[in-house]
């Protein structure tokens, strides 16, 4: 196959780079990923590849009645005793569907398991496969909520109970001895919730992360507020969400990251997958009645040309992580591969590393 040499042309500043999946399967024509079992096996392999080839985060989607991943924590907790350095999230867990409560105990172990690894990514989550699938969870808004409330307010709970303050009153004859006071959730995993990231659809939404004290995620798709170019309205919104953070007087710096479906071509396989690659503009549509949104388009190409595409990208150059978007139905080898040749090509003329 023919190879690719690289020119060293840049000076950037890119911090960490991850890799964000899907974990779609599908038993289709192509697909190296058939079963769901299939999804969670090669989950967890791309995950040790990926550390070994030097990237700094493993994460992963979350969505309901669909054949992709839909509990996270078994996943996230066997990747923490397999990896001993990557960063391990989500991007993003829908808080419509989840009980706060039991969500802490699962965070808690799987952070602990991790030693500390764990970035969570959580958000009132996207348009699903069914409609109002967080009844069947058991789930409803209150009186004059929206199911956009429903999952701050799920959000709002999570994020008290994880400080490991107590507040259940002790049983006075229980069946083992408590510590004195009120009982908080366990196991409880400090510092987890600095490490907790709301993924923002809208400036407003990021402003109400930042007041909370929650990261900043910011995937490809953003409700389109301006008109202009997603990379551009990312830049704005994370200025925003910025500003609201030093407002609210948070001790902390905090983290932002944005996602991208970036693929670098350097052999025939990467040509014949995504040599003719169409998403390059920006597309816009609604993913509800009411909800302009805009798509951020993809990035394929050789890596000098990645690398000043991706130069040019505003919301790029003020974040501090980036997440790749990967194919994950096309397998654990390509998967690593993709990875290793944005880490080996590109990734370092944007001043990674």
């Amino acid at each position: 196959m023919a190879k690719y040499t690289p020119a060293r042309e840049y000076d950037g500043s890119v911090k960490r780079i991850g890799f964000l999946s899907f974990g779609h399967w599908s038993d289709s024509y192509g697909s190296q990923v058939r079963t769901a079992a299939d999804s969670l096996v090669q989950s967890l392999e791309l995950a040790v590849a990926a550390e070994e080839l030097g990237a700094d985060g493993a994460y992963f989607r979350v969505h309901h009645f669909a054949r992709q991943l839909g509990s996270p924590f078994p996943l996230l907790a066997a990747i923490g005793a397999r990896t001993r350095t990557i960063e391990i999230g989500t991007a993003v867990i829908d808080m419509r569907y989840e009980n706060p409560m039991y969500m802490a105990e699962d965070a808690g172990a799987a952070d602990l398991i991790s030693g500390g690894r764990l970035q969570l990514g959580i958000s009132r989550g996207s348009p699903e496969q069914v409609i109002d699938g967080w009844r069947h969870f058991g789930y409803e808004p209150d009186d004059g909520e929206s199911d956009a409330d429903l999952a701050r307010r799920h959000a709002d709970e999570f994020l008290e109970v994880i400080k490991g303050e107590g507040f259940a009153k002790p049983n006075p004859r229980p069946m083992f001895p408590n510590p004195p006071g009120l009982l908080r959730l366990e196991p409880h995993s400090e510092g987890l919730r600095d490490r907790i990231w709301w993924g923002a659809g809208s400036n407003a939404t990021a402003q109400w992360a930042a007041a909370r004290g929650m990261n900043l995620q910011s995937s490809t798709l953003k409700f389109d507020e301006t008109g202009e170019p997603l990379h551009v309205q990312q830049r704005k919104q994370i200025q925003a969400y910025r500003e609201a953070w030093k407002a609210a007087g948070h001790a902390r710096e905090p983290r932002v990251s944005v996602s991208r479906s970036v693929f670098a071509l350097v052999d025939d396989r990467d040509r014949a997958y995504f040599g003719r690659e169409t998403r390059d503009q920006d597309q816009v549509g609604f993913i509800d009645a009411n909800t302009r949104a805009i798509f951020g388009r993809s990035y394929a190409a050789e890596p000098d040309v990645l690398v000043k595409e991706l130069a040019a990208d505003e919301a790029i150059a003020v974040a501090d992580t980036l997440l790749l978007t990967v194919p994950n139905t096309l397998g654990v080898d390509y998967n690593a591969h993709a990875i290793e040749s944005i880490l080996k090509y590109v990734a370092p003329e944007l001043g990674w590393r």
